[in-house]
């Protein structure tokens, strides 16, 4: 399916057996704390899933692959950082890790509303290369934006990869096994444990519309009345508006990636002022060990957002950390929002997926599309109602 998708001759022999594979078109880790896990955790679809952890987080610096230090063992072994930048990068996590938005005598004069993240880390008298670390490798900005937003932000993010890694010790990063596709199947079974019907590979012929709220939706010729639609930009491609593209590259390996202690999956981020560009370059990298290759085989997936007209060239420097590559499946495709809220026609719709390889953006997505529909916030918290037998909408 995957050589069909991209019109790419084979599959050859050496990639075996063709059941033994699932390719996520679009990989992306899952934090062990983030707020994924939280939401998943809330509806209770985790009892249809299995994770499992990834081996290793690496950070691309001066032309070599480094595990990201996250904790202040990892500072004190690290060859990213002289012996004086360890002493600031440990006193500053360990500002970071005691901070408490309650506790005024844990901010140390640091106003979290007001104080800048570059002022916060020029009170720790951080370097250059240890700011972008942090900054792209540990509280994953995709852009240089933050330094000069409040460093509230920051300071949480910097937490939670910490509180994920601490979960596991290898890396902060969980993925399902057999791959994404198991988050739609999760869903499918609770849905139908409430009630819900699943219509697989069916096209939308027709949106329904009346007085401006949708109506119905028609697919080979049936009508399916709703009172609000929710769906992805493909569905209504007169109804969103392109924002960038992204270009992604998933590479077939028989090796495990150079310097990376032979891990079966890893991350590998890719900082932008390593190649003098706006925006990161990330690796994903799973395998055979979470069932989702031939055993021994590797899925690297490289991706970032294009920012010019040869976009694999952008993402040839990643490439080359992979080498060799058995087969390239290169795709750019673009990045769609909504051209509205959705209110007042009823049909709310999501955003595409961006470049990078972990859930943040398309969590912070997921909770303002809950708060358009439903008018209220989405609280992790707050106990479900567990009657398979309500009258509610």
């Amino acid at each position: 399916q995957l050589y069909r998708r991209f019109k790419v001759p084979g599959p050859p022999k050496s990639i075996r057996r063709g059941k033994e594979w699932n390719v996520d078109l679009v990989p992306k880790f899952f934090l062990a704390t983030g707020q994924l896990v939280k939401i998943l955790v809330h509806t209770e679809v985790t009892r249809y899933l299995d994770f499992k952890v990834v081996e290793g987080s690496y950070v691309f610096k001066a032309g070599k692959v480094h595990k990201v230090p996250a904790t202040e063992e990892d500072a004190q072994s690290s060859d990213l950082m002289g012996m004086f930048d360890k002493r600031r990068f440990k006193k500053m996590l360990h500002f970071v890790l005691n901070f408490d938005t309650r506790n005024p005598r844990t901010h140390q004069d640091v106003d979290p509303e007001k104080t800048t993240t570059r002022e916060l880390f020029s009170r720790f008298d951080l370097g250059q290369d240890v700011i972008e670390v942090t900054g792209h490798a540990i509280a994953l900005h995709s852009s240089e934006s933050y330094l000069d937003q409040p460093c509230l932000e920051t300071i949480n993010r910097i937490r939670r990869y910490c509180e994920s890694l601490s979960r596991h010790n290898s890396s902060p990063y969980l993925y399902p096994l057999y791959g994404l596709g198991e988050l739609p199947q999760g869903f499918a079974r609770l849905s139908a444990e409430y009630g819900g019907t699943f219509l697989l590979n069916k096209p939308v012929d027709e949106i329904v519309m009346d007085n401006g709220k949708v109506k119905a939706v028609k697919s080979d010729g049936k009508v399916f009345h709703c009172k609000q639609l929710i769906c992805d930009p493909s569905y209504v491609p007169n109804r969103v508006r392109k924002m960038g593209r992204v270009v992604r590259v998933i590479c077939l390996l028989n090796h495990p990636v150079k310097n990376t202690h032979e891990a079966s999956s890893c991350q590998i981020i890719i900082p932008q002022a390593e190649l003098n560009r706006k925006a990161d370059v990330y690796i994903c990298v799973v395998s055979y060990s979470h069932s989702l290759a031939s055993d021994g085989m590797y899925i690297a997936t490289v991706s970032t957002t294009v920012e010019t007209n040869n976009p694999e060239k952008e993402v040839e420097p990643a490439l080359e950390l992979l080498e060799p590559i058995m087969q390239k499946f290169v795709s750019v495709t673009n990045v769609l929002v909504p051209n509205e809220d959705g209110r007042k026609s009823q049909i709310f719709v999501s955003r595409s997926y961006d470049a990078t390889n972990h859930f943040d953006s398309e969590c912070e997505d997921i909770k303002d599309m809950y708060r358009r529909i439903t008018g209220a916030e989405l609280c992790f918290g707050k106990p479900r109602n567990l009657s398979h037998n309500s009258d509610d909408d």
